[in-house]
């Protein structure tokens, strides 16, 4: 049995961290052979939580990106849909109007709760 005052020989290290945000998954494995005392595999661990917050940041970043995309490709083709005359409009085009329309009526729905509660 060892003692505590006993130093703890490692060989390797391995370190795997996980990650979830927004229904994505992030995973970080890092192995090393110089990680020999516990201060050194922390500071790999320690690296790889780093990569981790990296990845999920750039996710962020890709995400939002595509929700721009998406909502200046909507815009467009809103737009494309109700500049052509109406007797030309095709199923689609007549279906994207409608869809904005009734987006736009259900909206002034909106429930007000009228309390100052404040969300953490």
């Amino acid at each position: 049995m060892k003692t505590p005052t006993q130093k703890i020989n490692i060989e390797s290290a391995s370190v795997r961290v996980m990650r979830s945000y927004d229904y994505s998954h992030f995973e970080v494995c890092l192995t090393s052979s110089s990680a020999t005392t516990p201060q050194g595999v922390d500071e790999l661990r320690k690296t790889a939580q780093r990569l981790a917050d990296k990845a999920v940041e750039q996710f962020k970043t890709a995400k939002s990106a595509a929700e721009r995309r998406d909502t200046l490709k909507q815009e467009w083709l809103l737009k494309q849909a109700e500049a052509m005359p109406e007797n030309e409009r095709t199923p689609e085009a007549k279906a994207i109007i409608k869809y904005h329309s009734d987006a736009a009526f259900a909206s002034q729905f909106d429930y007000d709760y009228e309390d100052e509660w404040e969300q953490p």
